[in-house]
């Protein structure tokens, strides 16, 4: 309704209820004998007695007390009651009239024995708990010594909704959450909105309501789909996270009940979102299985993986994030006021990122602020065009940060080209998965390799070698070199012994990943891959699951995804055929070492007479050379001295007594 039509239809509806409000009050004074005889006459209809508001109910919606008569299907004698426990709030001379019919003056109060006494279509059922006064807490009974005799007292929130003022009851606050129309709705999103509500549009209100269930995706992408189908057949969409719900059976009926009142009296529809509930400590399975059971209202589930729930018709519908197309109009939409010349940042931005609608809008406010307050970018790309493009970049890696927050270690890539020693092909692979990370887009999309299937399309790489190599540092050289975050996942902490939580695991870190297409660099990939085992149990069976299941995600995502082990001929050579690059980190020759010396110390270290072609004899991995170099810098800074050979031999001896290896003394001599 427009803001005229409400103004008409409150003014009517006040009007309305005070002509049944009066309609009550005569029926007690004319039992009390304190009427006014022109004025006396039996109980009627309400529609009679409202006409003088001079209404055309046909024409606007109806009064709410007939609405919500109707909704919750009240008896006459029902609706009576109802009117005079409003009649004790709304009008001071309801209660004179109760006081005096229980001759008492301190009880001022309706109860059930007055009602019966007074209506002649009275019937005791009225206030048993499966009649709707008690089952939807129209009303409540106080406290009394018996419960005819105990006062009766309006919800309220029935009060304020018979008035014609809407407010979600205080009860439900902690709870549930209205969902605004969204500003955005991608054609895609639009089409599933149609969908659902053609569905329910279609079925009949009531147990046999189906219940939808939007699975996949984001849910920054399913809130505003709910939203547009609630509003499509008229409801206010309103949403609950899983983890909010109360725990207990008897919370969650109550929860129950107060929402299928809310959901008659608001037009509300409901969407769970249980997109966390694979984790325990988040959320009461229990409690989402008794909702879906027992609701009987519109509702909605937000999920990941379809929930069963006996009895009831659950629909399921596929919603994932807009497509590239979708995305690069909206993001030139949103760009154009503030950077009319777009069209070369969105494609790259949409080739990288896989953003909501939602996202897209905060990435351009979080970037006009870095442009307005002249910031420079964190990390900007070597190929963009201005700091503008660089600052959008870094805006959508920081909008794409919080799903990873608990599920993986970001490391802050340091690291550059010049800081890796290794033999000139490995460096011209590392170097070549870059090209690959950086030109996917144009290939697969612009030049159609993508449109030959989608297997594949993923940039896989394994570096193999003993520990301490540089085979994090490769990956935070290459995370760097493309901008991008990198994420470790401790695979040994990730595999699970339960059969199918080591799927979940990976499932939830590769969603997680996938709207900023992260580096994400699985460390001790023996944990999981090893050589294929024969099938000799069910155990056997669903290892090989799990590492195909890896395989397939890291085929599908849209980053790049490293393997790291220190034992490659451990691993199935099935799986490697599997896996796009393979780059091996041998353990570094007396060339290779003097090298990492002269390259571990920052410009700002002060040294003194370092030999470097001695140290490089220094049998050990360039991991422990950096742990050598550290500690001779805090023992030169402590010394108040420049490093110098007599501080790195001290660092030396303490690095090689943490490995419990020996230090030969031809390894050392001539360093002091």
């Amino acid at each position: 309704m427009n803001s005229s039509v409400s103004d008409t239809w409150f003014e009517a509806n006040q009007g309305y209820l005070v002509a049944a409000l009066r309609e009550v009050r005569e029926v007690l004074e004319n039992l009390l004998g304190e009427g006014d005889e022109s004025r006396r006459e039996h109980v009627g209809s309400l529609t009679a007695q409202a006409s003088g508001s001079n209404v055309d109910w046909s024409h606007s919606p109806p009064p709410a007390l007939e609405t919500l008569c109707s909704a919750f299907d009240l008896s006459s004698f029902e609706r009576k009651v109802l009117l005079m426990c409003a009649g004790a709030e709304m009008d001071a001379r309801f209660a004179a009239l109760f006081a005096a019919a229980r001759k008492d003056p301190r009880r001022s109060q309706p109860t059930f024995s007055l009602a019966l006494s007074v209506f002649e279509d009275a019937h005791w059922s009225a206030l048993t708990p499966c009649r709707p006064l008690r089952r939807w807490q129209l009303v409540e009974i106080a406290g009394g010594d018996t419960m005819a005799t105990s006062p009766l007292r309006i919800q309220e929130r029935v009060l304020h909704y018979l008035a014609g003022v809407h407010c979600l009851d205080e009860r439900l606050l902690a709870f549930v959450r209205p969902v605004p129309q969204p500003a955005h709705l991608a054609p895609s999103h639009g089409a599933i909105a149609e969908q659902i509500a053609a569905l329910w549009s279609r079925a009949a209100r009531g147990p046999n309501l189906p219940i939808v269930e939007l699975c996949g995706g984001e849910i920054a992408d399913k809130r505003p789909v709910a939203a547009v189908a609630s509003a499509l057949i008229g409801l206010q969409l309103h949403t609950v996270p899983a983890w909010g719900l109360p725990s207990s059976a008897v919370e969650v009926e109550s929860f129950l009940r107060l929402w299928e009142r809310e959901a008659v009296l608001s037009s509300s529809a409901l969407l769970l979102e249980c997109d966390d509930a694979e984790r325990p400590e988040l959320t009461s399975t229990s409690a989402i299985a008794g909702i879906l059971e027992s609701i009987r209202c519109p509702v909605m589930i937000s999920a990941r993986s379809p929930w069963k729930c006996p009895g009831r018709v659950i629909v399921l519908i596929d919603v994932a994030h807009p497509s590239q197309s979708e995305q690069a109009e909206f993001w030139r939409s949103t760009l154009q006021p503030s950077l009319p010349d777009v069209n070369g940042e969105v494609e790259r931005l949409v080739s990288q990122f896989n953003l909501s609608s939602t996202a897209i809008a905060s990435v351009a406010v979080q970037a006009e602020k870095g442009w307005h307050l002249d910031r420079a970018p964190l990390n900007p790309q070597p190929d963009a065009h201005d700091g503008r493009a660089a600052c959008l970049w870094d805006a959508c890696r920081v909008q794409a940060r919080p799903r990873m927050e608990g599920l993986a270690h970001r490391i802050e890539p340091a690291a550059r080209w010049d800081d890796l020693v290794l033999a000139e092909g490995q460096m011209r692979v590392l170097r070549l998965i870059a090209v690959h990370v950086r030109q996917r887009a144009k290939v697969y999309h612009a030049w159609g390799f993508a449109s030959k299937g989608s297997r594949g399309l993923g940039i896989s790489a394994l570096f193999a070698g003993p520990s301490g190599t540089g085979k994090t540092m490769a990956a935070e050289v290459l995370a760097n070199d493309l901008c991008l975050d990198l994420y470790r996942i401790d695979l040994s902490q990730v595999v699970s012994k339960y059969i199918g939580e080591t799927e979940k695991n990976l499932r939830r870190v590769f969603d997680a990943a996938e709207e900023g297409a992260a580096v994400l660099l699985f460390d001790e990939a023996d944990a999981l891959f090893g050589k294929r085992s024969e099938v000799k149990d069910s155990h056997d069976r669903y290892a090989n699951i799990e590492v195909s299941y890896l395989l397939q995600r890291m085929e599908a995502y849209r980053g790049l995804a490293i393997l790291t082990t220190n034992r490659k001929n451990s691993l199935d050579p099935a799986f490697l055929r599997r896996i796009r690059f393979a780059v091996e980190f041998p353990f570094p020759d007396v060339v290779q070492r003097a090298e990492i010396w002269r390259r571990v110390f920052p410009r700002l270290t002060p040294t003194q007479n370092l030999k470097f072609d001695s140290l490089g004899r220094l049998n050990v991995s360039g991991g422990n050379i950096l742990n050598i170099a550290v500690g001779a810098a805090f023992l030169a800074a402590d010394a108040g001295e420049p490093v110098s050979m007599a501080h790195l031999l001290s660092a030396a001896r303490s690095e090689f007594a943490k490995l419990e290896k020996p230090l030969n003394d031809s390894e050392i001599a001539g360093w002091v």
